[in-house]
């Protein structure tokens, strides 16, 4: 009976520690620092990818081809007037090179921050004009047309 106790105790503590290490990630306003209501997300986003992304940050379609077409179109549609068709900055800044207004956007959980939640000036939270995964694809297209220098990428470091 001791010997019972002790075996699924052990089971029980090895399984609470084990989800401890794969806990998700928490998103925070860039600006802010409050955690993001992820509520607000347009329907339609709660796909295997973001599932993947909310695990540890790191965005599974940038090296998706098929996502960086799309995020592509997506990006012409809805990011372009303000960030330039190539992402060479017009009225937001630009998002091709090194050189970021938010640093946090060397990471994808900090790019992700932004897009859903907005940020200073003119950047608003773009959760109403794109589920998640749509702006996991934006991003997999920003990071495929990066011209900085790779030392500073964070999202191809492992």
């Amino acid at each position: 009976m001791k010997f019972k106790h002790i075996v699924t105790s052990t089971v029980l503590a090895t399984a609470f520690i084990g989800n401890i290490a794969q806990a998700d990630i928490t998103l925070r306003h860039a600006i802010q620092g409050t955690e993001l209501d992820m509520s607000f997300a347009k329907k339609g986003g709660d796909t295997p990818a973001f599932k993947e992304f909310m695990k540890d940050g790191r965005n599974p379609y940038n090296t998706d081809k098929e996502a960086i077409e799309h995020g592509e179109s997506l990006y012409m549609t809805g990011c372009s007037g303000c960030h330039g068709h190539e992402a060479e900055g017009k009225l937001g800044p630009g998002l091709a090179d090194d050189y970021w207004t938010y640093p946090a956007i060397a990471t994808d959980k900090g790019l992700f921050e932004i897009l859903f939640g907005g940020a200073n000036g003119m950047m608003g939270p773009q959760y109403g004009n794109f589920n998640t995964d749509e702006m996991l694809q934006i991003m997999a297209w920003i990071r495929s047309i990066y011209t900085g220098k790779p030392k500073k990428a964070k999202w191809l470091k492992k």
